[in-house]
């Protein structure tokens, strides 16, 4: 109902209802991790699984390339080293953490004829049960933070901070500045303290080209105990250019999650990406 412009913000003129348009309309955030299926690069990947007191449980540390050719993508792992239960005697991960994570940025075998058009796509549980349909309710959560999530038991409408049910719980901000030498607006949106409870999106912050307004970082905190399962989450994400596509170059998750039937996990992982292809 109510934003707040720093001084420079109205200096500058900006068109807010249309700057909020462009926000919620956004594709650019989920379209910028597509873009790595369809082109080539280099990836450290350090996933931590962590007990109640934070010490280390189990981990993975490896260094991978994704080659691209002929329309087809795959994996090469150049290094890789595991402690604790983190895969099975079959390579398979024990933890759905380190699952979400390699959906994300793991390919095994040969994945052909992906694009990356994200224009009409929206995330669907239908037909999926178990930790598959865990997982897409992940994706739904971290690539359209602000939007509302079908598919979501008890939190559905809680995620669309910009609905008229949700927008007097927040307090929200445009404010300008830099980040990693762009210039940029930057949209803050806070639960209110006293609103804490009737929210999905505890804190966000997206830093928006100014020139180009795609998304240059977005830091984010999701919280929620809805009984049959619950999590506590923060996500930090920057993002660089390889050629003309937006994607992502460093990933940073501190969370904690509780999917009935399945035991608690509290996963730390840091996904640094570079040396993209085209």
């Amino acid at each position: 109902n109510y934003i707040t412009l720093s001084e420079i913000v109205v200096n500058n003129n900006l068109d807010v209802p249309s700057f909020i348009e462009r926000i919620k309309d956004d594709t650019t955030f989920y379209k910028a991790f597509r873009n790595l299926r369809v082109i080539g690069y280099t990836s450290i990947n350090d996933i931590r699984m962590v007990d109640r007191n934070g010490d280390l449980e189990a981990s993975l540390a490896s260094k991978t390339k994704q080659i691209r050719s002929a329309n087809c993508r795959s994996m090469q792992v150049l290094e890789q080293k595991t402690t604790g239960n983190m895969v099975d005697e079959d390579g398979n991960f024990n933890y759905y953490t380190a699952e979400m994570y390699a959906g994300l940025f793991f390919t095994k075998g040969s994945v052909c004829d992906e694009t990356n058009i994200v224009k009409g796509f929206q995330f669907s549980t239908v037909g999926l049960s178990g930790i598959d349909k865990h997982k897409e309710q992940l994706k739904m959560l971290f690539f359209n933070p602000g939007k509302k999530v079908s598919g979501l038991p008890f939190i559905s409408d809680k995620t669309a901070i910009f609905d008229a049910s949700m927008a007097d719980k927040y307090d929200m901000s445009i404010d300008y500045g830099s980040y990693n030498r762009v210039d940029c607006y930057i949209f803050s949106v806070k639960a209110k303290a006293d609103r804490k409870s009737d929210v999905v999106i505890d804190e966000m912050t997206t830093w928006f080209n100014e020139k180009t307004f795609e998304i240059v970082a977005r830091n984010y905190s999701i919280s929620y105990d809805a009984g049959v399962y619950d999590f506590n989450v923060k996500i930090e994400i920057q993002m660089t250019k390889a050629g003309d596509l937006l994607v992502p170059n460093l990933l940073r998750y501190n969370g904690n999650w509780k999917v009935v039937f399945k035991k608690r996990e509290h996963g730390i992982f840091t996904a640094t990406l570079f040396d993209f292809v085209r």
